[in-house]
Order: structure tokens, then sequence, then C-alpha cells
């Protein structure tokens, strides 16, 4: 059943949450990431191929390790958004939102009534009926984290008007799809990737939203702290495991050459 959302509660709580994308779909590994000390985990199904069957249980794995799941779907679109939540997502990441309708949109689909239109049923997250439904749509709307993501030029532009949207909780960029946009593929340290990356955190800090930043060079995840970033996003699982193996295995190969 529903449980409480230790993301929400950190970050209400006034704690920095650290958090990871998982583009490797496996449930051992987002127990691992879990049981590491991650406060939460994105489970992706924009960019990687992960079905409703396998994100069930992907899900069922952060809830073991006891870290938040954050579902990042592979669009705006309702039923996109509603099986997500069905499966027990604790929190949505809503890709490349490029206006305050959208931004309105994706709230309506996220939350029961009165503050939107998702569609209610039994399932895994009433206890299969054990929950009575008023209380959990009650209950769901309190918990549920909704976020999107801006990474278009067009989005920057209409940031302040898209972050003020009643029942959006937090606000990421994505600095590749924004060098696109900007016509600077892959640039991210491009000054006007830059730039666009600090016009979204300004307009959150300006309205009180969560910002979640994603610290890219040396000294970064120190600045976002010191600029109030409730969270930050740490890369991918990928990456560190491809990282950790380089790492451990330049060692084992230095042991060797220095016997």
């Amino acid at each position: 059943m529903l449980t409480e959302n230790r993301l929400k509660k950190a970050i209400n709580d006034g704690k920095l949450a650290l958090g990871i994308v998982s583009s490797l779909p496996l449930p051992v590994m987002v127990e691992m990431v879990g049981y590491a000390g991650y406060d939460f985990v994105i489970l992706d199904q924009f960019r990687v191929g992960v079905g409703p069957e396998a994100l069930e249980n992907l899900i069922r794995a952060a809830e073991c390790a006891g870290i938040t799941p954050l579902v990042r779907v592979p669009s705006s679109a309702p039923d996109a958004i509603l099986r997500a939540l069905d499966a027990g997502a604790q929190g949505l990441l809503v890709p490349r939102v490029r206006s305050r309708e959208e931004a309105q949109a994706v709230v309506r689909a996220a939350r029961f009534h009165p503050h939107g239109t998702r569609s209610l049923a039994h399932g895994r997250l009433t206890g299969f009926g054990r929950m009575p439904l008023p209380e959990f749509a009650a209950r769901a709307n309190r918990q549920l984290l909704v976020g999107i993501c801006l990474e278009d030029r067009e989005a920057v532009d209409a940031a302040d008007a898209i972050v003020t949207v009643e029942g959006l909780d937090l606000v990421m960029e994505d600095a590749l799809g924004l060098s696109q946009s900007y016509r600077v593929p892959g640039k991210v340290d491009h000054p006007e990737v830059q730039a666009a990356i600090r016009e979204v955190a300004s307009a959150c800090q300006r309205n009180g939203v969560w910002y979640c930043a994603t610290p890219r060079l040396p000294g970064e995840a120190e600045r976002w702290l010191r600029e109030g970033a409730a969270a930050l996003l740490l890369g991918d699982d990928r990456g560190v495991a491809f990282r950790a193996l380089q790492a451990h295995l330049g060692n084992v190969r230095l042991e060797l050459t220095n016997e």
C-alpha cells in the first residue's frame, strides 16, 4: 500500500536529497542503489526500454531497499502517467515540458480530484482493495511528487510561468536537451546552455519551487548546495559502474606492475 514519500519528507525537513538515474533496468541494481544510501532513484522509461511488468519489479526493489522511486515517463500523455503511477511510482519526472499549459496538464493527469483527473481503481497500491479508495486518493495526492524536466529554449523563456503551476513539486533541467535546442549539440558547458540552466534554477528559487540540479563539473555540487538546490542528481548507475570497473582494473594492473 502507498507509503510515506521519504524524498518529499527529506526535502521538507531541509535535507539535501541525493539521487541517481537507473539506466540498467535491473531490480538488483535498484536495490544496491537503495542500500548504498541514495535518497531517490529515477527509473527511466524515456530513454531506456522499460515495460510495465519490468517497471513494477523495479519499483518493488526500490520499496524493498527503502529508496523513493521516481519514474521518468516516456511522454506527458495521461495514459503513460497513469501506468507509471498505478505501478507504484512515488514520483514522476515528465520530460520536455515546454509551456504552462503542458505543466498544468501533467498535474491534472497525476492527481486525483479535486486537484486532477487521474483515473481511480483498486490495485497493488490499495493492497488490492484493503485500503478504501477515498483514503487512498487523499493519501496519494499528499504523497505523490510531481516533477517536470525543462529541456527546450521555449521552456526556459517561459520558466516563471511554468514553475508556478499549482501542484507542481520539482523541476529539473536537461543540459543535453538544452544544448540541442540552443543549436550547440553536446556542448553542455556552452555559455548559452549554462545561462539557461541558471535561469531555470533562478525561476524555481524566485517562486519557492524545489529545484534538482545535476553537478557536472568539480565544485558544482557545493555551489548548488549554497544556492539552495533541493536535490542533486548524481549521474546514472551505468556510468558509475563503468568508472568503478575501470578503477578496479587499473588498480589491479598497477599492483601487478609494481610487483
